[in-house]
């Protein structure tokens, strides 16, 4: 890597932010702040109309670049979280450029020569990527996949059902936005005792969800695909297929928005190939990198999204054996979709190719 020289003679490598000013890389920025220290330049890169800003990171204030190519000169690390569009235009040139390129979007995690990776469960699979990319999961495969690899690792997963409860978040600063505007306007009325009263009060304000979010559950995200399935069902299915190595691995999933600002919520059932203990499994949840195991609900303690928001951890709880079945298990999960979701797996993976030199 070509790097930065620091003081003391030592290198270290370049990186660069594509997509800083959005709600994933702000928190990109913040963690890189909270982190070691491994980097030397930090560059910033956005759209033309954001060229100029000037954002914190590591407590200094750095001016923001427009994305061309000439970005990237210099860069060995490059983070990219932008649209899809932008991103399979703009991977592929940091990459030629000599950038090891790091994607939140969906474009590249499916194909066969982008690894998909969670560094708690594959990071083997950072050394393979011959096109010079490495792709990161969907915020809500993140959300379940941590704890399921250390699960599938002693037990042998062979089949999974998730509920996935999708925070605003997962749809931007207009998600959020728009859920913000709508509790506004449904606080302290008697809203949501009659049919289509607080479809009324919201009016067409329902932004990049197609029901109001506020004092309600919409049973949809992503877009429409084959059989009345969404493009973030599949996402999940597909994801986990791949970074567990299971390509025929039975996935169910249902995704619905929920009135929580962020942090995603799952609940899981797992079959396994053999029967399982719920003692063994907590051992393992609760000694798993990444995973917190919050499970007592004869004293209230199980995971709750105003609880993990802000953490790095999966958090765990309400670990059960099905009534049903001995070879499977119940859980509630809960990740922060903008930082384990997101912006924290993006940089660990970033971590692991800074090892390699």
């Amino acid at each position: 890597m070509a790097g930065t020289g620091r003081p003391g003679g030592v290198v270290r490598p370049t990186l660069a932010v594509v997509g800083a000013t959005g709600a994933v890389g702000t928190v990109m920025l913040q963690i890189l702040s909270q982190r070691k220290d491994i980097w030397g330049e930090i560059r910033l890169v956005a759209s033309p109309r954001s060229a100029g800003r000037k954002l914190a990171v590591r407590g200094e204030e750095v001016e923001v670049v427009a994305l061309t190519e000439e970005a990237f000169d210099g860069v060995d690390i490059a983070l990219f979280d932008v649209p899809d569009e932008v991103a399979g235009q703009w991977a592929p040139v940091a990459a030629a450029r000599g950038a090891v390129v790091i994607d939140t979007s969906c474009v590249f995690r499916m194909e066969d020569e982008v690894p998909l990776v969670v560094p708690e469960v594959n990071p083997h699979a950072v050394r393979l990527r011959p096109r010079g990319i490495i792709a990161n999961p969907n915020c809500t495969t993140l959300s379940v996949i941590v704890a399921l690899g250390a699960l599938h690792a002693e037990f042998g997963l062979r089949e999974l059902v998730v509920s996935a409860c999708q925070a605003a978040s997962g749809a931007g600063h207009a998600g959020v936005r728009t859920l913000r505007e709508q509790l506004s306007l449904v606080a302290g009325t008697e809203l949501g005792t009659s049919p289509g009263d607080v479809r009324r009060a919201v009016g067409d304000n329902t932004g990049p969800f197609p029901e109001p979010v506020a004092l309600n559950v919409v049973p949809w995200a992503g877009t429409v695909r084959e059989d009345g399935w969404s493009s973030e069902e599949i996402k999940v299915r597909e994801e986990t297929r791949k970074i567990l190595g299971l390509a025929n691995l039975p996935v169910a999933v249902t995704c619905v928005r929920v009135p929580v600002v962020t942090t995603h919520s799952c609940t899981v059932h797992a079959r396994f190939e053999n029967e399982v203990t719920v003692d063994r499994a907590r051992e393992i949840l609760a000694t798993a990198p990444g995973v917190v195991l919050c499970d007592n609900p004869a004293a209230g303690e199980f995971p709750t999204p105003v609880d993990a928001v802000g953490t790095d951890p999966t958090w765990v709880g309400r670990v059960r054996r099905a009534l049903d079945d001995p070879t499977a298990l119940e859980l509630f999960v809960c990740g922060d979709n903008l930082r384990k979701g997101s912006a924290l797996n993006t940089v660990q993976i970033a971590e692991l190719v800074a090892a390699e030199a």
